[in-house]
């Protein structure tokens, strides 16, 4: 299953060369996940209030090409399976005017307990398929 979220580059979010700045793909791809989970019934927030933290363990991107301000674009989330207590990410930014990918990722991550132990709750855990 795929998700896509439709955003649209804000000025402040460029640098001086006139690009999206590369820090910034990450909170792209970060909010797109946290609406993969929203839609899919796990609240982020919530997890975090039951002392369950999701965390990112690794990120590989790959950037391709350049978004500019005012490019309308989307996050496209595919949740996958790396291991019993590992879980990855997909994600591709593709600007929609053009349908051009500008950005590949795989965002790894994992589940701690409020000890900080690895566990995976139940509904996190149904998300992702082998």
């Amino acid at each position: 299953m795929t998700f896509k979220l439709a955003l649209k580059v804000r000025d402040y979010e460029c640098d001086l060369q006139g690009i999206v700045n590369n820090g910034v793909y990450f909170n792209y791809l970060e909010h797109a996940r946290h609406e993969f989970l929203l839609e899919n019934g796990v609240d982020f927030a919530k997890l975090a209030e039951d002392r369950i933290n999701l965390v990112v363990i690794r990120a590989e991107m790959d950037f391709k090409d350049s978004l500019k301000p005012g490019d309308a674009f989307y996050v496209e989330v595919e949740p996958t399976r790396l291991s019993k207590l590992k879980f990855g990410f997909k994600q591709r930014v593709i600007r929609t005017q053009d349908n051009k990918l500008m950005l590949d990722a795989l965002i790894i991550g994992t589940s701690v307990n409020e000890k900080g132990r690895p566990f995976l709750p139940i509904e996190v855990d149904k998300l992702f398929i082998a």
